[in-house]
């Protein structure tokens, strides 16, 4: 790819002490125009990080196509770095597009505008343990006009954050309110997509567990409010002896690259795994009884984080004493293993950043 570098006149300190996450960004950013009239995508360029230019009345702001994706690069031991699956990210980008009527980044585009803004910014990459730097792709509609229809210019652009883990529990078990009024998705709506709407919508049960002393939501499904789906933005999954209980990817729950790569390693463990529609009454007496023996949630930003407790119309039950499981551990110890190149890389996940001349 063709892209342009703008030298920025003054770099930034890196940072010394704790990073948080999300809330540190890196000297560059990728920035891209798409506009109709012009054949498509053009003037691709690495920039510095700065404020964008909107109209007023760019058709975002009102009328909400918008879509991003997550993923990280990791330096290993020796010093590279790498990329975990970002193949899946931009296939899911491109399906996100579609369903909001926006115009696709193709695959080709998408890996090798991160690969190019990593390498500018590898040394923004962090050595500690735990540390990475998250990459966060977006697009988004930038025609002014305040009328409903997909619009014919979109910006995409691609930001950088060194982060620590997302959660400040780290992989200890979480407390998880199970959401019974409000509803994250519909079949044939935005569920499958990483759309902000979805997101915002979120924020009110959100609060809502949160004022109850709880960290995150358990979705249930938005037609009868009975199936188990997402737990905050993260797949959910649990374990059953030697079975596995994950919601499937039918339209209303993200396909994520985690939950895969999870499912996969189960597999390769000789673990079933159930992609079904489960009822809540279900997961609450496993969890009386005993039956259901660990969960967790899954997703880029955290990995993996144990769930210990749930309460569902006031009734509350403990997983697992509120321990995180061995399984768990397990998964977490192996796939962030594989993410930062301490252990073999069985299904060829990781793709180096090579350096540039």
């Amino acid at each position: 790819m063709d892209i342009r570098f703008e030298q920025s006149d003054t770099l930034k300190e890196k940072p010394t002490g704790a990073l948080g996450f999300g809330k540190i960004y890196t000297d560059y950013m990728f920035v891209a125009n798409y506009d109709a009239d012009q054949g498509g995508w053009h003037d691709l360029r690495i920039v510095p990080f700065g404020p964008i230019e909107l109209s007023p009345a760019s058709m975002v702001l009102h009328y909400a196509q918008e879509t991003f994706e997550g993923l990280k690069a990791y330096r290993t031991k020796d010093s590279r770095i790498q990329l975990f699956r970002p193949e899946m990210n931009a296939r899911r980008f491109i399906n996100s597009n579609e369903r909001l009527s926006m115009p696709a980044v193709p695959e080709d585009m998408f890996v090798g505008a991160i690969k190019a803004l990593v390498d500018v910014e590898r040394d923004w990459v962090p050595a500690n343990e735990g540390e990475s730097l998250y990459i966060r792709p977006y697009m988004f509609a930038t025609e002014a006009c305040v009328g409903v229809h997909p619009a014919t210019s979109y910006q995409f652009i691609i930001i950088c954050s060194p982060s620590s883990a997302y959660y400040p529990e780290g992989v200890n078990p979480v407390k998880i309110w199970v959401e019974d009024e409000y509803v994250r998705a519909t079949p044939g709506g935005t569920g499958f997509t990483k759309c902000g709407g979805n997101y915002a919508g979120s924020l009110k049960a959100q609060e809502k567990a949160e004022a109850q002393g709880y960290t995150q939501v358990l979705w249930l499904d938005g037609v009868h409010k009975k199936y188990v789906e997402e737990v905050g933005s993260m797949n959910a999954m649990f374990v059953f002896g030697n079975t596995v209980v994950t919601a499937p990817i039918d339209g209303t729950v993200l396909p994520g690259v985690t939950r895969d790569s999870i499912i996969r390693l189960l597999k390769d463990w000789g673990y079933e795994v159930e992609e079904r529609h489960m009822p809540i009454d279900e997961l609450m007496e496993g969890a009386k009884n005993g039956k259901l023996t660990e969960a967790f949630g899954t997703g880029t930003a955290a990995v993996i984080s144990p769930i210990g407790e749930l309460c569902y119309k006031g009734e509350k039950a403990v997983i697992n004493d509120f321990k995180t499981g061995e399984l768990t551990q397990k998964l977490y110890d192996t796939l962030t293993g594989i993410q930062w190149g301490t252990i073999a890389d069985p299904h060829e996940w990781t793709v180096e950043v090579e350096k540039q001349a």
